[in-house]
């Protein structure tokens, strides 16, 4: 988030709590005002698995011109135990989310009859089975797919969609969940760099793909991953 103000875009960070962003909405305007936890961005408040409330919160945001699709809860349960309180929160926040904002954002790119992109944030999980993550891994390989249908679809209206699937990344929730060093090992041994991701890594990435430097690059989910995928 920090990023943006400095490259000219005003970011809105939507999510259930401002200091957490669940998702983020970019126009290309003016900076507004600093706030005291994210100086520069504007925050919206709502249970992204909530549909009629992202709804409501979401009416009077804008115009949005780029969209990155940050969802992101990991509920880790073996196969056997997995509840269907994981599965529904999983998969409300993970996929759901994604398709209702995304479908706001493109509506009004659409009817404004302008250019857009958008990001979605999946997860080198997608793409390789994980111990005690198979609910978390079904959401990320239906995002890889959505990513490439949403392209498919959105394409003919100048709307570009990818995806960028980091490996772990040293946010809180992936400090939460490979805090172990035992269990970190074990990943880290598949990593041909020998290290997680930090933040500016996936970002640089996401900023890429919003700008018009990839403006014939549509469709793709882009490894962040130090070669995880290759292993």
């Amino acid at each position: 988030m920090a990023a943006l103000p400095a490259r000219g875009l005003r970011p809105w960070g939507v999510g259930s709590s401002a200091p957490s962003w669940v998702g983020s909405l970019w126009e290309l305007s003016p900076p507004p005002p600093p706030y005291a936890q994210c100086p520069g961005v504007e925050p919206v408040c709502v249970d992204l698995g909530d549909w009629d409330a992202t709804e409501r919160a979401l009416g009077s945001v804008g115009p949005v011109d780029l969209l990155v699709n940050n969802a992101g809860v990991a509920l880790l349960q073996p196969f056997l135990e997995v509840t269907k309180e994981a599965c529904d929160t999983s998969f409300h926040v993970n996929l759901r989310a994604v398709i209702q904002v995304s479908q706001i954002v493109a509506r009004g790119l659409i009817a404004r009859g302008v250019p857009g992109s958008i990001v979605n944030v999946s997860s080198q999980a997608s793409q390789r089975a994980i111990t005690n993550h198979s609910v978390y891994c079904s959401t990320k390989g239906a995002m890889d797919m959505l990513t490439r249908a949403m392209a498919l679809e959105l394409g003919p209206h100048k709307i570009r969609v990818n995806a960028v699937n980091p490996t772990v990344v040293m946010t809180p929730m992936g400090q939460a969940n490979w805090s172990d060093p035992q269990k970190a090992k074990t990943m880290l041994d598949r990593i041909p760099l020998g290290r997680f991701a930090e933040v500016e890594n996936v970002v640089d990435v996401i900023l890429f793909l919003l700008s018009d430097r990839s403006g014939m690059t549509t469709a793709s989910t882009v490894p962040v991953d130090g070669g995880f995928l290759a292993t």
